[in-house]
C-alpha cells in the first residue's frame, strides 16, 4: 500500500492497527505502538538478552532507540501526506537501569512545531510509574514545495533560459534587476 497520499498520524495508525508491516527497527528494538493521537504517541517495549552491553546490563542505546523511536513519531503524527522528518539533535538521560524481560511504556508528545522543526519529549517507564529514562527531540521536517514556489522557480528558471538568449546590453540590465529583487 502506498503511504505517500496518507498522513503522519494515519500512516502510524495503520502500523498500530497491522495494516502495514512494522519498520525493521521495530523487530530489532521490540516496540509496538499502543495508542497513537495527532502529536502523541505510546510505544511498549521488552528489553531482552539480544540487548545488552559487555557488563550484561541492557546497553542505553535500548532506551535511547525506543525513544528516538517515541520522540520522532510524536512529530511525524503532526506532518501532512507527503512530508517527513529526520532527527537532528537527541539528548537521552539514562536515570536507572533498564530492566531485562519487563515491560515498558514508551511515550512521546510534541512540544513544538514550526515549519522546519518539531521539538518533542518522551519518558520510557515502568508501569509501578519509575522513570528509566527521559529525552528530547529536535526533528527537521521535510514540507512539501508549496505550488507557489515551484512557480516561482519555473518562473526564474524561464527568466535565466531568456537571458543566455539576449545581447549583452540586455543580460547586463537584467543581471543588475535580479541584484535587487
Amino acid at each position: 500500500m502506498d503511504k505517500q497520499p496518507l498522513s503522519g498520524l494515519e500512516i502510524l495508525e495503520k502500523f498500530k492497527d497491522g495494516i502495514f508491516p512494522v519498520p525493521t527497527m521495530a523487530v530489532t528494538i521490540p516496540m509496538k505502538i499502543m495508542a497513537v493521537d495527532k502529536g502523541s504517541i505510546e510505544f511498549k517495549a521488552v528489553a531482552s538478552d539480544k540487548h545488552l552491553n559487555p557488563m550484561g546490563g541492557v546497553h542505553g542505546g535500548f532506551a535511547a532507540t525506543v525513544l528516538d523511536s517515541a520522540t520522532g513519531t510524536a512529530v511525524h503524527t503532526m506532518l501532512d501526506p507527503g512530508e517527513s522528518y529526520g532527527t537532528i539533535d537527541l539528548n537521552v538521560k539514562m536515570l536507572r537501569p533498564v530492566p531485562r524481560g519487563i515491560e515498558l511504556r514508551a511515550k512521546g508528545k510534541v512540544i513544538h512545531m514550526s515549519r522546519r522543526l518539531g521539538i518533542s519529549d518522551a519518558t520510557l517507564t515502568g508501569n509501578d510509574g519509575k522513570i528509566y529514562a527521559h529525552a528530547t527531540s529536535t526533528c527537521m521536517i521535510l514540507r512539501k514545495e508549496k505550488t507557489s514556489n515551484i512557480t516561482a522557480f519555473k518562473s526564474q528558471e524561464i527568466r535565466t533560459q531568456a537571458l543566455l538568449k539576449a545581447p549583452a546590453a540586455v543580460k547586463s540590465i537584467a543581471a543588475s534587476n535580479q541584484r535587487h529583487i
